[in-house]
């Protein structure tokens, strides 16, 4: 009996251990940010600005600070699409111009792999939570400061 108790903790520390590990992995992404502002509204953007980057995204996040999202740069002007599959939090997503005018911005629901794509080339897509562009009456044309180059 003694034995099966011991291997029950040691088993259920073992889950604790992996719960705790990947919950730290959530939050602790090693990406580099980037300051934007957006009318009066200040932005902490992470960086996904390598193929690696901006193909995981914010897969398997399961919360997002509210003035935080990502920034998906890419090197080249183009119809970049995305989709939701292995996203667990539901986004809204603004295409960026080159000179920081919003195209465009999708609602998109999680877990889905419907494409969610700009209405123009763009190198620019901001994935901030559901609704925080519509919640600060932030619309196509408005305009994101503090783009890379």
């Amino acid at each position: 009996m003694k034995i099966l108790f011991n291997l029950i903790c040691k088993l259920i520390a073992l889950k604790l251990l992996i719960c705790a590990s990947f919950a730290w992995a959530q939050v602790n992404t090693d990406l580099p940010t980037i300051d934007l502002k957006a009318g009066i509204y200040r932005i902490r953007a992470e960086l996904a600005d390598t193929p690696k980057t901006r193909e995981i995204g914010l897969m398997n996040r399961t919360s997002m600070p509210t003035n935080s999202g990502m920034l998906f740069v890419f090197e080249q002007k183009a119809g970049h699409c995305f989709w939701m599959n292995n996203t667990k939090i539901p986004l809204s997503i603004a295409f960026i111009a080159d000179d920081g005018k919003i195209v465009n911005i999708e609602e998109m629901q999680a877990e889905t792999t419907n494409n969610h794509c700009p209405r123009a080339a763009v190198r620019y897509a901001l994935e901030m939570n559901k609704n925080w562009f519509a919640d600060r009456t932030l619309v196509p044309g408005a305009l994101i400061q503090g783009l890379p180059k």
